[in-house]
């Protein structure tokens, strides 16, 4: 009896032949999968609460100062537009005198 998977020869070629192989893996157990980026994302979420723990509980980072008396004295001097000649407005054309329109008599 010949193997079904080899091809009949050919003359054009040399004989070759095929081998398959199927793997075929074992049946799973039904569990496990799909955990790991469930415990990725807590583990993210409990990272983030102790950073934000320790930045509320050292006062954010800002410190009171020492003392609040301020003073402050600011003088801006006013500015001054410079002298300008006054703008000259071109002449306004003249215009033909138009007679107002009449409604046909009929």
């Amino acid at each position: 009896m010949t193997d079904p998977n080899v091809p009949p020869p050919r003359d054009d070629r040399p004989e070759v032949v095929h081998h398959t192989t199927i793997n075929n893996p074992p049946p799973s157990s039904g569990g496990g999968g799909g955990g790991g980026w469930l415990a990725f994302l807590i583990g993210g979420i409990v990272v983030v609460l102790i950073i934000v723990a320790v930045v509320l509980f050292n006062g954010g980072g800002m410190t009171a100062p020492d003392e609040t008396n301020v003073d402050l004295d600011v003088d801006v001097p006013a500015p001054s537009m410079p002298d300008l000649p006054e703008p000259k407005l071109p002449e306004a054309p003249e215009l033909p005198t138009v007679e107002p329109p009449t409604a046909p008599q009929g």
